[in-house]
């Protein structure tokens, strides 16, 4: 089982960065791929991006095509979200998950993190 704790929320102007921090506690880190989601205001969780477990393929949402990178660091058991050309519309919270392998779907990930705000002002 792994505690999976998001961090670097918060409010930012359109046009602005951030980057989110999911850190991993409990079982190894490296045998877990990791995804990243977010969820809006009444609409369903989306995926946004996904990364292997050894950090050598990601997969992201045509939404954040070229604005968001996911990377990871198997040393310090994090994964990570650089959020850059932030929009309004990227206003959510975003949920780090980990699974077995990198999906695009909330199905794919047994473990889920409690979330970090991520509001974008216009």
């Amino acid at each position: 089982q792994v505690q999976l704790v998001e961090s670097g929320g918060g409010l930012v102007q359109a046009g602005g960065s951030l980057r989110l921090s999911c850190a991993a506690s409990g079982r190894t880190f490296s045998v877990y791929a990791m995804g990243w989601f977010r969820q809006a205001p009444g609409k369903e969780r989306e995926f946004v991006e996904a990364i292997s477990r050894s950090g050598s393929s990601t997969y992201y949402a045509d939404s954040v095509k070229g604005r968001f990178t996911i990377s990871r660091d198997n040393g310090k058991n994090t994964v990570y979200l650089q959020m850059n050309s932030l929009k309004p519309e990227d206003t959510a919270v975003y949920y780090c998950a980990a699974g077995p392998r990198p999906a695009m779907t909330s199905a794919g990930y047994d473990y889920w993190g409690q979330g970090t705000q991520v509001t974008v002002s216009s």
